[in-house]
């Protein structure tokens, strides 16, 4: 994929928020991960990452949709959004076990759309339990059960 576009793009964003720093681009099997350093790209990283989620928002809308199967664009920010995925696979595998053993119902969220599909694609890896996305606003919870 061509990542030009999307670079420029990040470059132009911050340089319009008046934030000096640097795009890198690691292709993943998942997709292109953008990740912005520098000692300013920790603005983006404040208020639990706040900022950061509004620009990976932007990104998916204007450049997700171009790649193929079910690749996406991630962007981050000194790396903070992958310690934070590690972390959210880690305990949808955690809870994922717990409904396995006790067979009792497991919740996780509130979750905007990327960490859901972080939460069902962990979960996905685990036979004998399935997960459902409840809620009707931005933010939902993943259910976490037992396979039917």
């Amino acid at each position: 994929m061509n990542t030009t576009p999307i670079v420029d793009f990040l470059n132009r964003v911050t340089s319009a928020l008046g934030i000096t720093a640097s795009v890198n681009v690691e292709e993943t099997a998942d997709g292109p991960r953008f990740n912005l350093t520098g000692e300013e790209a920790e603005l983006l990283v404040r208020h639990r990452g706040e900022p950061l989620k509004a620009l990976q928002h932007i990104v998916d809308s204007s450049y997700g949709r171009s790649l193929e199967g079910d690749k996406r664009v991630f962007v981050d920010a000194l790396e903070y959004r992958k310690g934070k995925d590690i972390e959210l696979r880690n305990m949808a595998k955690f809870l994922a076990e717990k409904a396995k053993q006790s067979g009792t119902d497991q919740q996780l969220g509130p979750l905007n759309p990327y960490e859901r599909r972080i939460v069902h694609l962990a979960v996905a890896e685990i036979p004998g339990v399935s997960t459902e996305s409840v809620g009707d606003a931005f933010s939902k919870t993943v259910l976490i059960s037992l396979q039917k």
